[in-house]
Parts: C-alpha cells; structure tokens; sequence
C-alpha cells in the first residue's frame, strides 16, 4: 500500500482532497464533491479533515529534497 502524501501541486485548501484522490485513483474534484455530500450528514468530517491536514506528509520538491 502505498503512503498518502499530499501533492504540491493541485491543493486548494490543504491538498488532503487531492492526496486522497491520488490514493484511491480518482479526480480531486470528485473527492471534495464526496467530502462537501458528507458534511451534510451528521459526523466530525471537519475534524478529520484538519487532522490529516496536520498529519499527512506534504510532498517535498527536487530543491527541497537536498
């Protein structure tokens, strides 16, 4: 299973959308579509959300690897 990184490039809030889409091979708009539906149900999706925004790598660039 390969690690969930969240990407530089094609975030707009955290890129915890866009580093779960990769994940599970499928569009970023569609995972925030899915996130934005399940709010509307009963749940701490906000607070999961900030706790993977906190927890979850953020991709390093070619100039910052070294």
């Amino acid at each position: 299973m390969a690690a969930i990184i969240r990407p530089r490039d094609g975030r707009v809030i955290g890129g915890v959308c866009a580093a779960l889409a990769r994940r599970f091979g499928t569009s970023a708009w569609t995972m925030r579509l899915i996130f934005l539906v399940s709010c509307l149900l009963p749940g701490p999706q906000f607070l999961l959300y900030l706790a993977l925004w906190f927890f979850l790598p953020s991709e390093k660039t070619a100039s910052a690897a070294w």
